[in-house]
C-alpha cells in the first residue's frame, strides 16, 4: 500500500512539474525582452541596419563638384533609455547621432556645381533672369503661395534697369544669385575680363540687397576654369543645371512638365527663365514634384551635408 502511495505522488509531482516547466517557456515566448541586458544586446545587435555612412564631398569626373551628405550611428544608451518602458524593441525610437563627413566643398578645388548629393531627396529651381520682366510677378505669386523658395540669378544689367522686381525678389526670401553683366559669353573671356564682368553685376546686386552674393550662373552656361576660379576668388560658387525646361524656345505647358519630370531625379537643378509658359506652368509643375516625395528650396540647404 506504502508502495502505491508512494508511485501516486510521483506521478502527480511529476505532471506537475511538466505544467510548470512547460507555463513558463510559454509566457517567455510571449512575453516582450523584460531584462535590461537583453533588450541593450538587442539594440546593439540591430543598430547597423539603421546607420548610414557619411559620403565627402568630391570633384566627379563627370557633375563635378559634389557635396558629401551626413550618415548617422544609433546612440545606444539613448535609444535603451527610451524603449525600456516598453521593455521591447522599437525602431521608432531609435535615438540618433549625426556623422559628419571628415572632406566638404570648401576643402575641394575651384569647379562647377551641378547638382546637390544624389542621396538627397531634394531639388532646386534656378531662374536666369536677363529679360522677362513681365512675367516675374506672375512666378513670384506662385511661389509666394505654394511655399517654395528659389534661386534667381540676375543680370547686372536687368538691376541696373528693373530695380524694384530685383527688390520684390529678395523681398520674399528668394536666393539672389548673379548672372553676370549683359549676358555675356563667359567661356571666350580670360580670368581677369571674367572677373571684371562679376565685380560689375556684384557691386550692383549688393547695392539692391545688402547681401553678399555667393552663387553664380554663366550665361548659356557657357564657362572655362579661369571663369570658375575669378568666381571662386570672389567667395563664388559657379552654378550649372541637370534638368532644363528649355522654356526659351516656347514649349507648351504638357511639354515643359513632361520635360522635367522625365529627368527628375536626386539633387536636380532645374534651370528655367521668366517665360509665359513657365508663369504658367509652375504651380503644375510644383505639385507634380512635390507627388514624386521631393522637397523645393535654395541651393545652401541642397548643397548642404544634412539629409
Amino acid at each position: 500500500m506504502r508502495l502505491r502511495v508512494v508511485a501516486l505522488w510521483s506521478v502527480l509531482i511529476f505532471i506537475c512539474l511538466g505544467f510548470g516547466l512547460a507555463f513558463m517557456e510559454t509566457q517567455q515566448q510571449l512575453s516582450p525582452v523584460s531584462k535590461t541586458t537583453d533588450l541593450y544586446e538587442v539594440i546593439e545587435s540591430r543598430k547597423a541596419q539603421y546607420e548610414w555612412k557619411p559620403e565627402n564631398a568630391r570633384i566627379d569626373s563627370v557633375w563635378k563638384k559634389t557635396p558629401g551628405i551626413e550618415g548617422r550611428e544609433v546612440d545606444v544608451d539613448a535609444s535603451y533609455k527610451k524603449m525600456k518602458k516598453k521593455g521591447k524593441f522599437d525602431p521608432k525610437l531609435l535615438v540618433y547621432k549625426s556623422i559628419k563627413p571628415e572632406r566638404s566643398m570648401e576643402d575641394l578645388d575651384p569647379s562647377p556645381i551641378y547638382r546637390g548629393n544624389p542621396k538627397k531627396e531634394m531639388v532646386a529651381f534656378l531662374v536666369n533672369v536677363s529679360w522677362g520682366e513681365e512675367y516675374l510677378p506672375g512666378m513670384l505669386k506662385t511661389l509666394a503661395d505654394k511655399q517654395v523658395k528659389a534661386n534667381f540669378f540676375i543680370d547686372g544689367a536687368f538691376a541696373e534697369k528693373f530695380t524694384d522686381h530685383v527688390q520684390m525678389i529678395e523681398e520674399q526670401g528668394h536666393l539672389i544669385g548673379s548672372h553676370g553683366y549683359k549676358h555675356k559669353d563667359m567661356g571666350r573671356m580670360s580670368k581677369e575680363q571674367a572677373k571684371l564682368n562679376l565685380e560689375q553685376a556684384d557691386d550692383l546686386l549688393f547695392a539692391l540687397t545688402k547681401t553678399k552674393i555667393e552663387y553664380f550662373a554663366p550665361p548659356a552656361g557657357s564657362y572655362n576654369q579661369g571663369t570658375v576660379e575669378a568666381a571662386h576668388d570672389m567667395g563664388m560658387e559657379t552654378i550649372l543645371w541637370t534638368v532644363d525646361t528649355v522654356d526659351w524656345k516656347k514649349p507648351t505647358t504638357d511639354v515643359l512638365i513632361e520635360r522635367v519630370m522625365g529627368k527628375l531625379h536626386n539633387g536636380a537643378t532645374i534651370l528655367m527663365h521668366p517665360t509665359q509658359v513657365t508663369e504658367k506652368s509652375l504651380p503644375a509643375l510644383i505639385d507634380a514634384i512635390r507627388q514624386e516625395g521631393y522637397r523645393i528650396g535654395t541651393l545652401p540647404t541642397l548643397l548642404s551635408e544634412e539629409r
